[in-house]
């Protein structure tokens, strides 16, 4: 039973021989090897395109930004999954990547999806403004979050916002899509009640978006610089495991609020 359109697989972005590996129309070993930042090499393998200047500039920020904050969620499982199963590393990465989603990691699609909407509004004649004041309504009326906007620690603006909108403005990158960023802060306070600040999920998009980086690859990014901050944790986790004890702090303040049977907890000696 066929499924989908094609019949003939096809990929442009690696073939080899018995000499030569080519990727995204490159040689290996002769043009890529020694010669591309490994940011660089990623861009090349997404798009399909060596980075402009200020590509290379906004994206190499984004992947510094976001790598590493601590004991997130993401790390306490991975960290956890090691010291269960230290032999494999492969795992204990994988579970700290798999809750990507529109809490952790993936909100930095989501907000550039929302960036990319209110930019289509203004092409069709809407002002900024009013672009964002509709987004913003439909988003409050259906009681859904709008991503990339508040933070559990940074209660002002996330610090790492302020630097990654400085260097896509130095780099010379095109700062659309960090005006609407801004303005959707500005408009959120009227609209949903709440003084929500940009956070690092939203200035991801808004500063990729304008060096021209994909949208559908967005998640990407913060997958791929979460993953070397996963792999440093899992480092050190070999050397000074707290595992077990992320669990046990757990455990400790767990409160069971279910029922018991009869005799729980009497003495049946």
């Amino acid at each position: 039973m066929k499924i989908g359109k094609a019949t003939i697989p096809h990929s442009a972005i690696c073939t080899s021989d018995e000499h030569t590996i080519v990727v995204r129309g490159e040689d290996l070993c002769k043009d890529l090897i020694g010669k591309i930042s490994f940011t660089d090499y990623f861009h090349l393998l997404v798009t399909g395109k060596r980075p402009s200047p200020a590509a290379t500039a906004v994206l190499n920020a984004t992947l510094v930004a976001i790598a590493e904050h601590g004991l997130v969620p993401s790390v306490q499982a991975s960290r956890m999954t090691l010291a269960a199963a230290p032999d494999a590393l492969q795992g204990a990465v994988a579970a700290g990547i798999l809750g990507c989603g529109s809490v952790i990691l993936g909100a930095s699609e989501n907000a550039g999806r929302l960036f990319v909407d209110i930019q289509d509004r203004q092409a069709s004649g809407a002002t900024l403004e009013a672009a964002v004041q509709a987004e913003l309504q439909a988003l409050h009326a259906a009681r859904k979050a709008i991503p990339g906007y508040g933070h559990p620690l940074h209660k002002t603006r996330d610090p790492r916002v302020a630097r990654l909108l400085d260097v896509a403005r130095i780099s010379g990158a095109d700062l659309s899509y960090i005006a609407i960023a801004e303005e959707i802060e500005k408009q959120i306070p009227a609209i949903i009640g709440k003084d929500l600040r940009l956070n690092v999920s939203a200035a991801i998009p808004a500063v990729l978006l304008g060096v021209g980086f994909p949208l559908a690859a967005l998640k990407g990014v913060p997958i791929l610089a979460r993953t070397a901050g996963l792999i440093a944790h899992l480092n050190e986790e070999l050397q000074q495991s707290i595992g077990f004890a992320l669990s046990y702090q757990a455990t400790r303040e767990l409160k069971y609020d279910g029922e018991f049977p009869a005799g729980f907890g009497s003495d049946q000696s």
